[in-house]
């Protein structure tokens, strides 16, 4: 192993930087010269390859997003696009390379690796936290405490008018940012893309708050939900609600950025130079991650075929403290 690339793939998510940071230093520990891509696969098939050193990653580590930029790429999904950003990697030759991302960018690395010589180690990069083979993805920590601090503001303000607050957080496929916001935030319902949404629940329970003295309310709801996301389920709930008054908040796109928080920061560079030592020991296509507190390598396929479900004793939990 003399080369090895690094690139950042989908949506970016906080702790990419520090992967980033991580895998530049960790090759250089070992001898090895680093390759960094930019604006992920579509760079790749453009040749956007150049050398990056130990010190160009230097104030990077607390910085959200990510620092190699990132972009989807109709062309890498084509064969032809493939053997492009393969002649790149010869070029440069590159041994082994480093993906930063999510499930997609893994079918894309993987497609990569099977047609061609590269060798290539996933890093989990997203803030949805729905891989398989990982406990916790990159970002999904920040995005979840980032959601949390909205979510306390709002309340503020709903517990001053009396008010039923409706927010909704990322989450097309999954509910782990929905429910955990939900347990840190107080919220009395969170509705989930895994499990079926019972709108006269929604009703019923927000109305039994209310009528037992509860200030204020705060439903959370996914964007994926199969309501349809917030403001759908709101008009669908509120029908059949005496004297509430109520409003729906989309948090959105500040979800995805900020400085990264601690965990994310090193999670971040333990999964960085993890990618490293996988690819000298001749791993391909395998991603990293961690597991009750240790690393794992993982067949990069497992990462989006072997779905994790959400726990039910969290869904419980939730349940019951949700009074």
């Amino acid at each position: 192993m003399r080369t090895i690339a690094v690139l950042t793939s989908g949506g970016d998510s906080p702790g990419m930087n520090a992967a980033i940071r991580a895998v530049v230093r960790a090759a250089d520990a070992h001898g090895i010269r680093t390759m960094r891509v930019a604006s992920g696969f579509a760079g790749l098939v453009d040749g956007d390859v150049e050398p990056i050193t130990s010190r160009e990653v230097s104030g990077i580590l607390h910085l959200g997003g990510t620092f190699l930029g990132t972009a989807r790429s109709s062309r890498f999904r084509t064969t032809e696009g493939r053997r492009e950003a393969q002649k790149h990697l010869d070029l440069a030759e590159v041994d082994g390379l480093v993906v930063i991302g999510g499930d997609g960018s893994f079918r894309g690395a993987d497609a990569l690796s099977r047609e061609g010589p590269i060798r290539v180690v996933g890093v989990p990069g997203t803030i949805d936290n729905d891989l398989a083979g990982t406990d916790w993805t990159l970002g999904f920590d920040t995005a979840v405490n980032t959601a949390l601090e909205s979510i306390d503001r709002i309340r503020d303000t709903a517990a001053s008018h009396g008010r039923l607050f409706f927010i909704e957080v990322m989450g097309r496929h999954s509910g782990w940012i929905s429910l955990y916001c939900g347990l840190a935030g107080g919220a009395t319902h969170v509705l989930l893309p895994e499990t079926p949404t019972d709108v006269r629940r929604v009703r019923e329970d927000v109305q039994r708050a209310f009528d037992l003295g509860k200030q204020f309310c705060l439903v959370v709801v996914a964007e994926g939900d199969q309501a349809g996301g917030a403001f759908s389920l709101a008009d669908r709930v509120v029908e059949g609600l005496r004297d509430v008054d109520h409003r729906v908040t989309a948090l959105g796109h500040i979800q995805r950025g900020g400085s990264p928080t601690m965990r994310d920061r090193v999670l971040g560079s333990l999964l960085g130079d993890a990618a490293v030592e996988a690819l000298l020991d001749g791993d391909d296509r395998v991603m990293v991650g961690e597991r009750k507190g240790r690393l794992e390598r993982t067949p990069l396929s497992r990462s989006w075929t072997d779905h994790e479900e959400i726990p039910e004793p969290l869904i419980s939990l939730m349940d019951r403290l949700a009074r």
